[in-house]
């Protein structure tokens, strides 16, 4: 019987209004490790009704990366790679996922996209593909490169993720910026987009690379206040109105960005919770996601594109 309903919530696509909050909070602190599956199940169970179990609706909030595809990886109008770099203060030998417009002219500026807390998922990729679409360059490492790569179950992947050394990976993402910039393809202006783990990652680039144009980070984690005074390049930052911990540090950071003149638009999404950008998940709100995007592709062009260029 509880499998029949498992398969019956699977074949529904459900939404964050379905569950309760405290079971969102339970999940948030699941998928970053502050509480384990065990943890997750037995704070969940109170809120089983109508025989959704507790497993069911951890089954149920997390991603179907079938969800994942606005753009198709065959999409003619762009081209794909996995591409090869070095990472020397870093990991070593990465990979990411490239993407470009299939009939591309001239250079284009590049964006760099930043995965969650469990390596480059088919819904990070197909972020990429979307920027190709939106007539930049794009590229989205792995940082569970060393490992082997995205594993193809996120639980695996947040797993893998948490045994490597962070400030490693932060490196790969810091000169990965660089082997944009130097790409034959690129005008050599780059921006960063992030989500969660991704969105923190984002907020590090534009304090530890002055060179970055622009950065937009999804609910990730802000900077110390004193390192904001480095912050050169332009910031868009999404939150989600219904993400409590992440919001907490926002107060913080704003004081630091007005203090130190830095360039920052920020937005808060009424009614989203965390990960609403993610359209592979329960928690991903159209509306949101959807201005969002709208709004950081063209934060992107504004701060990117070369003056007078039309590309």
């Amino acid at each position: 019987m509880a499998q029949q309903v498992e398969q019956q919530i699977e074949q529904k696509r459900l939404k964050a209004d379905d569950f309760h909050p405290e079971v969102l909070r339970l999940f948030d602190r699941y998928v970053h490790g502050m509480i384990d599956r065990r943890g997750f199940l037995d704070g969940a169970a109170k809120f089983a009704v109508g025989g959704m179990t507790a497993a069911a609706m951890l089954q149920a909030l997390s991603p179907n990366y079938a969800y994942a595809e606005q753009v198709p990886k065959d999409d003619k109008r762009i081209t794909t790679m996995m591409l090869d770099y070095d990472s020397p203060k870093g990991q070593g030998k990465m990979k990411g996922y490239f993407a470009k417009p299939a009939n591309m002219t001239g250079k284009l500026p590049a964006v760099l996209v930043v995965h969650e807390n469990r390596g480059l998922t088919p819904y990070v990729q197909d972020v990429v593909r979307r920027l190709a679409v939106a007539n930049f360059v794009a590229f989205g490492p792995d940082a569970l490169t060393p490992l082997g790569g995205y594993p193809g179950t996120d639980d695996k992947g947040v797993e893998m993720q948490r045994t490597l050394d962070q400030n490693k990976i932060i490196e790969d993402f810091i000169e990965a910026v660089s082997v944009l910039q130097k790409r034959p393809e690129s005008t050599g202006k780059v921006g960063a987009v992030g989500f969660c783990f991704g969105g923190s990652v984002c907020n590090q680039l534009a304090v530890r690379v002055p060179s970055l144009s622009a950065s937009a980070p999804y609910y990730g984690g802000q900077p110390k206040a004193e390192d904001v005074p480095k912050i050169k390049a332009a910031l868009m930052i999404h939150y989600g109105g219904l993400d409590e911990r992440v919001n907490a540090g926002w107060p913080a950071y704003e004081a630091a960005l007005k203090a130190n003149n830095v360039r920052y638009e920020m937005f808060m999404y009424a009614g989203a919770n965390h990960g609403f950008h993610n359209d592979t998940t329960p928690r991903y709100d159209e509306a949101a996601a959807k201005l969002s995007q709208d709004r950081t592709w063209a934060f992107f062009n504004k701060n990117l594109r070369v003056s007078g260029s039309t590309a």
